[in-house]
């Protein structure tokens, strides 16, 4: 994934493996699956992705949760003023797979079964 941070103007790339939760500045970012085409297929890569916004003497505040594509970052965008979030790749062992969370909307059961499905990382 790529970040931006819209107060300092600074790009970050952020490798989040799947299953964990890392931090880019006051945002906690779990990327549940991550999805890449096959190389038969027009290249996409896609991301199911939880982020809380963890500001400093509040509690914590869900402000995205979904899939976020590569090829198209404004379809399912986070909304923030300060942080921007973008899928760019997924990484790691192509041939294994893994689930997304069971409440993602029926497309779990689709993307689990797809060998684009990757246990690595977003980047």
């Amino acid at each position: 994934m790529r970040g931006l941070d819209k107060i300092t103007a600074r790009v970050s790339t952020i490798d989040a493996p799947v299953g964990t939760t890392v931090r880019f500045g006051t945002l906690a970012i779990t990327v549940r699956a991550c999805h890449k085409q096959p190389p038969i297929e027009p290249p996409d890569v896609a991301a199911f992705l939880e982020i809380d916004d963890l500001k400093p003497g509040e509690a914590a505040a869900r402000v995205f949760t979904g899939w976020m594509f590569a090829s198209s970052p404004a379809l399912s965008a986070l909304q923030n003023p300060v942080y921007d979030v973008w899928v760019v790749d997924c990484l790691g062992d192509p041939a294994a797979q893994v689930s997304p969370p069971a409440d993602a909307g029926g497309a779990g059961k689709a993307a689990s079964t797809s060998p684009g499905v990757q246990p690595g990382a977003a980047r």
